[in-house]
């Protein structure tokens, strides 16, 4: 069973950066594809950016797409997300997630998530 821990949200003014961490234990990391979501209160959390179990393949939401990059580092159990050119309706709780199968952009399809991390940014 894989824990997971996000980390590096914060407040930040649009066209401002963020880097977000995902701190993975407990299994074998580079296993999984992962998947970073975000969740405004009262909407359903959606996709933000993807990774393969190798990282050779990536996918974005078409809202991030050229603005956020996902990296991962099997090594060090650790996925990342750079967040450039923020924008104030960025603003969510942003969630890392792992699953089994070779890539989703489907939550439900994820078994593992970690609490969150809250990134703000205003205008």
């Amino acid at each position: 069973q894989v824990q997971l821990e996000e980390s590096g949200g914060g407040s930040v003014q649009a066209g401002g950066s963020l880097k977000l961490s995902c701190a993975a234990s407990g299994g074998t990391f580079s296993g999984y594809a992962v998947g970073w979501f975000r969740q405004i209160p009262g909407k359903e959390r959606e996709f933000v950016a993807g990774i393969v179990r190798d990282g050779d393949t990536t996918d974005y939401a078409g809202s991030v797409k050229g603005r956020f990059t996902i990296s991962r580092d099997n090594a060090k159990n650790m996925v990342y997300l750079q967040m450039n050119s923020l924008k104030p309706e960025d603003t969510a709780i942003y969630y890392c997630a792992a699953t089994g199968v070779y890539f989703s952009a489907y939550a439900p399809q994820y078994n593992y998530w970690g609490r969150g991390t809250q990134v703000t940014v205003s205008s």
